[in-house]
């Protein structure tokens, strides 16, 4: 899903967050879905303490918010090798 056109972001980090916002999206409207998965522990790390990058603060947020819709939300790593 990260090959979606998408506007440029200032970061890497930037993307993978705005990726991982459009797969919730999605999935709210076409799928039963409660676990995504990514090759980013960086990502990972800043969903489970939000205030450790102030930086990424609006974007955390609406990530959180649509965490609430996912009784069961697990995001888990998988290496890309």
């Amino acid at each position: 899903m990260e090959t979606r056109n998408l506007r440029r972001l200032e970061t890497s980090l930037h993307s993978k967050l705005e990726v991982l916002r459009w797969a919730m999206e999605s999935m709210l409207q076409h799928s039963t879905c409660q676990r995504f998965e990514t090759d980013c522990k960086d990502l990972i790390a800043m969903i489970a303490d939000p205030q450790a990058r102030p930086s990424f603060s609006a974007e955390l947020e609406v990530i959180q918010i649509l965490q609430m819709c996912f009784p069961e939300f697990k995001i888990s790593y998988i290496p890309r090798a």
